[in-house]
């Protein structure tokens, strides 16, 4: 049977403003039941009303939580699998950048935690179920802003240096280098992996803080795209029927594109599956120190990618 997600169960992150509210709402118009995760009860509300409204016969549900912090994102996890018997689409949308460099009340600098772990654990979570679901699809959103950056495996968390452009950049990065092992490890499972580059979207992305980086997003505004043209690849990635069994890819514009020299590392990409696990491990286990980095150096010779 041709892939339809009609009755199909989506997850939908960072759904509530941008490119994964209107990818939400065409999933809910297509017949997927849609689960938006949310911060913010209110505005996860009225998410959904809007998108009730726009398809009336929509399944619309919930799921709260701070997807920086990942004792928050295993509970997510766990309440949706208690709420659903399946999952055949994950949507890893949301992303941060911060002007100035913050730590979450886990230890864990915020833009990595956001951008990266989350889109990372969450997976890891649901797995299990989606296997079971399958034919089963995960997208992951990431950038062309991974295209000048590098995996620093000596200062993954950017303590001796943070510029908010080159640790988006890596976060993105390591987007496209998780979804390319991901792909790897989920090889004849019916589960299949892509991501790819939505385009220079005006949403409220970077907005969230006054300062310099606020005002080159407003300086830049009127020559972005609109977030229904930004969510047009994630759409496809999600609905399109020749893409069933495509996995590992990198898109743009509804189309397969390369992604720059360092994300097509397969040694990089298994380097950082491991360390990344070995950061997490760190929050989520409570008899190590998460305010250190030192498990993190034990898993890495030194160098950088």
């Amino acid at each position: 049977m041709a892939w339809d997600v009609r009755g199909k169960i989506a997850l939908v992150t960072g759904a509530t403003s941008g490119i994964g509210k209107v990818t939400a709402k065409e999933l809910a118009r297509r017949g997927a039941t849609v689960v938006l995760t949310t911060r913010d009860r209110a505005r996860g509300e009225q998410t959904a009303a809007e998108i009730r409204a726009a398809a009336p016969k929509a399944r619309v549900e919930l799921l709260e939580g701070d997807l920086s912090l990942m004792r928050e994102v295993r509970r997510m996890a766990t309440e949706l699998q208690q709420r659903f018997d399946r999952l055949e689409l994950l949507i890893n949308n949301a992303g941060a950048i911060f002007e100035d460099r913050e730590v979450t009340a886990e230890g864990i600098e915020r833009t990595l935690a956001t951008n990266h772990l989350s889109y990372f654990l969450l997976t890891q979570e649901l797995l299990p179920l989606m296997k079971k679901s399958a034919p089963a699809r995960i997208v992951n959103v990431a950038s062309d802003a991974h295209k000048r950056a590098r995996i620093d495996f000596d200062d993954l968390q950017r303590e001796r240096g943070y510029f908010h452009f080159s640790v988006y950049g890596q976060s993105k990065l390591a987007n496209i280098l998780f979804t390319r092992e991901l792909a790897r490890r989920l090889e004849g499972t019916n589960v299949t992996a892509n991501c790819l580059h939505p385009g220079v979207v005006a949403t409220g992305f970077g907005m969230n803080r006054p300062g310099l980086l606020k005002l080159a997003m407003a300086i830049a505004r009127p020559f972005m795209i609109s977030p229904e043209k930004g969510a047009e690849t994630t759409i496809y990635l999600a609905t399109a029927p020749e893409l069933e069994g495509q996995s590992g890819g990198y898109y743009a514009r509804k189309k397969k594109i390369a992604p720059s020299k360092a994300a097509q590392s397969d040694e990089t990409a298994k380097r950082l599956w491991d360390v990344t696990e070995t950061l997490i491990a760190t929050v989520l286990d409570p008899r190590i120190d998460h305010r250190s980095q030192d498990s993190q150096r034990k898993a890495v010779d030194g160098g950088s990618q």
